[in-house]
């Protein structure tokens, strides 16, 4: 049996995982938390969240996102990919600085538009 902190909503329930019982889940108060506790013992994923360099802009970092999460093994090596990049100015919010990084299906995106320098 695992124990984890439910990370879905601002509720935290302290969920007991039985792997043994085909990853039956307790203690969660809604089904996202279930679904939450299985997976994270299963296949767990995160949002990579970083930032990359730009050249010629009001600030010398972006920050971005992945659009959706991607298998918790590969968050090194996508920031390996992400370490890489160096934009140039401007940029828009929302714009893909790399499609479907490391074949994952997911877009690692700007998440707020950057102004060139004057």
């Amino acid at each position: 049996m695992k124990e984890l902190v439910c990370i879905v909503c601002p509720r935290g329930c302290r969920l007991t995982v039985d792997e043994d019982n085909g990853y039956a889940v307790t203690g969660n108060s809604c089904p996202r938390g279930a679904e939450y506790g299985r997976t994270e013992l299963q296949n767990p994923t995160r949002v990579l969240t970083t930032t990359v360099r730009v050249t010629g802009g009001v600030h010398r970092r972006l920050p971005v996102k992945t659009d959706r999460a991607i298998p918790k093994g590969m968050l090194m090596p996508a920031m390996e990919e992400v370490a890489k990049v160096s934009l140039t100015a401007p940029v828009q919010a929302g714009q893909v600085i790399i499609h479907d990084i490391l074949g994952t299906g997911a877009d690692l995106i700007a998440t707020r538009a950057l102004d060139a320098a004057d």
